[in-house]
């Protein structure tokens, strides 16, 4: 491959890492502290902190405004929605913007005062929201730190084994056999990765230990109680056929005695509203900040159709007849004849499918269904929505918490100190040792290193991967194992200029026959990796990851871009002399080379 070629490609390289770089940079270097406490928080609390905050700054403009004051600063962004309001009314727009200029532009807009008002505030509430969720984004793109660096809640969760069993002896006249026991928990660990992902947490570390617990990590600072409660939480998944007449019974009633409200459960406070096989749940629908929002109430049978447990794979698709979403889902053996026979009574009627006591969907059953089911009639945002709901629904399995250990962040920002002096404190060993030992040919080992170390962490940028103390350890030994390749690839240089060879000549030879003693200690290096990161969990695996990432990095930096640098040497400066050892060499009387 020509020279040029091989510098346009590391260019590349380099651009594309920056890339995937930016958001861990962005993170952690210029996202002040309380900012990343704030985009970590839940939807709710993001959700109240941006309406808070919109309110105080709507009066501030108020204020502003009737003591004829300029407009604050930081609502400024305010001026291009009140100037695009003044051009759709054929008002010409004053020579100053001040607050007053600003309050005026939206009273033209709105009915009154009040409407205004909360116009300007809903225009400052989503620049707060947007801006919140902006770095989240950047949160979730960047590198995660794992429990031992950042802190959090440890956890270990014991299954309800009698309950289980006594389900599947209603269900199945048996016990579950050690496979579906397995199968289960397996369901659980999905279960819990959606329900803690849904609270805005960081990507939780989840695993079984043994045959009926689950070790969980949630990395960052998180509420007990309230991971308590979504974990041992039962998300009952349910689906019930809409009763309109009972709803209409119902509206009634409610604008009769306004402020009724049903239980939690469904049911009435007061008997003799509606029959007693019908329950009341609300409808709810997916707010701007992802929370779920109360629309409505709806009336439903009482009895079940399906549980949600034998929901197996779900899946958003498109209708091949209207090119719709569409929600599909298939059901295990049981489910499907349950199922069937359910559907195939109530043809033509309203389904509506139950979370948690909450209605998330409404669809028309057209005919009978056995093992796949497809929910049309939404919207794509919808039909996503539903699917993370019927994927994380209903724990198979009940849980309890047995254990709990809370790691404070303070203990992992010395952890991090430690960590990071330790890895440059051995790239500064290596460097300095190869500078001086090895001359000018040091510093190319030098600048592969530094690319390297570049390489490996743009790449757990890239992936998301979570960054621990163990895969810490992992980067410092690639460090020693990259250098390796350098060492290999000079001593052989070294021969060839004892043999009388110029720098070119040197060089290919010595890159030519150190390559597959670099590739043969590096392909055994990843092989290892490989079995630690598929047999190993925990720590065990983040070491297993981070030595796979610096074996591919240092590979590339020590044979292609080390290369690169010595040929650009060789034909760029037109240098003579390969230097890459403190001895001297008469190349004209001994057949030796500088």
């Amino acid at each position: 491959m020509k020279k040029r070629y091989r510098f346009f490609i590391i260019l590349l390289i380099v651009g594309i890492c920056l890339v995937f770089l930016y958001p861990t940079a962005r993170w952690y270097f210029f996202v002040p502290k309380d900012e990343q406490n704030l985009a970590l928080g839940s939807r709710e609390q993001i959700r109240d902190y941006a309406r808070r905050t919109a309110a105080v700054d709507l009066q501030r403009l108020i204020d502003a405004s009737r003591n004829n004051e300029e407009l604050p600063e930081t609502l400024a962004f305010l001026v291009p929605a009140a100037k695009k309001i003044n051009k759709i009314n054929g008002v010409a727009d004053p020579q100053a913007w001040d607050a007053r200029e600003v309050v005026r532009a939206f009273n033209r807009r709105t009915a009154g005062e009040s409407d205004a008002r909360a116009q300007i505030q809903e225009i400052i509430e989503t620049r707060y929201r947007d801006r919140v969720f902006a770095l989240k984004n950047y949160q979730q793109n960047a590198v995660q730190l794992g429990l031992d660096l950042s802190g959090g809640l440890s956890i270990v969760l014991q299954g309800d084994m009698e309950a289980l069993d006594a389900r599947f002896q209603e269900q199945y006249e048996r016990n579950p056999t050690d496979a579906e026991r397995e199968v289960i928990f397996d369901q659980a660990l999905d279960v819990l990765n959606g329900r803690i992902d849904r609270f805005g947490l960081t990507e939780p570390v989840i695993r079984k230990q043994g045959t009926d617990q689950i070790y969980v990590e949630i990395p960052g600072t998180a509420d007990p109680e309230r991971i308590n409660d979504i974990i041992r939480g039962k998300g009952g998944l349910s689906f019930h056929i809409v009763d309109y007449a009972a709803m209409t019974e119902f509206d009634g009633y409610l604008q009769r005695h306004p402020g009724f409200a049903p239980n939690e459960d469904g049911t009435l406070p007061i008997q003799g509203i509606v029959s007693d096989d019908v329950l009341i749940f609300g409808v709810y629908e997916k707010d701007r900040y992802g929370i779920d929002e109360w629309k409505s109430y709806a009336a439903v049978k009482k009895e079940a159709g399906l549980d949600g447990n034998h929901i197996r794979n779900v899946f958003v698709q498109r209708d091949q007849r209207t090119s719709k979403p569409q929600v599909s889902f298939q059901l295990d053996g049981r489910g499907g004849e349950i199922f069937y026979e359910f559907t195939s009574s109530h043809v033509k009627e309203p389904m509506a499918i139950v979370l948690d006591n909450r209605i998330k969907s409404i669809a028309t059953i057209n005919e009978g269904i056995h093992d796949s089911v497809a929910i049309n009639g939404m919207s794509i945002d919808e039909a996503n929505n539903l699917a993370l709901t019927l994927r994380t629904a209903a724990l198979p399995v009940e849980l309890e918490v047995v254990s709990q250990q809370s790691i404070g962040p303070a203990l992992g920002e010395d952890t991090i100190r430690q960590g990071l002096y330790a890895l440059l404190g051995g790239l500064a060993a290596v460097m300095v040792f190869m500078l001086f030992y090895y001359k000018t040919a040091g510093f190319n080992a030098v600048v592969a290193q530094v690319l390297n170390i570049f390489l490996m962490f743009s790449i757990l940028s890239a992936f998301n991967f979570t960054l621990t103390l163990p895969s810490i350890a992992g980067f410092i030994l690639t460090i020693g194992m990259a250098v390796d390749a350098n060492v290999i690839i000079f001593e052989r240089m070294k021969e060839e200029l004892k043999l009388g060879k110029g720098r070119q000549a040197a060089v290919e030879a010595g890159f030519d026959k150190a390559f597959w003693a670099i590739m043969d200690s590096n392909i055994t290096t990843f092989i290892a990796a490989l079995f630690l990161s598929q047999l190993g969990t925990g720590p065990i695996k983040g070491f297993a990851v981070s030595l796979a990432i610096g074996v591919f990095s240092s590979v590339f930096t020590a044979l292609f871009v080390s290369r690169l640098i010595f040929d650009f040497g060789t034909e760029a400066l037109k240098n003579k002399k390969l230097s890459v050892s403190w001895l001297s060499y008469d190349r004209a009387v001994k057949g030796r080379a500088v």
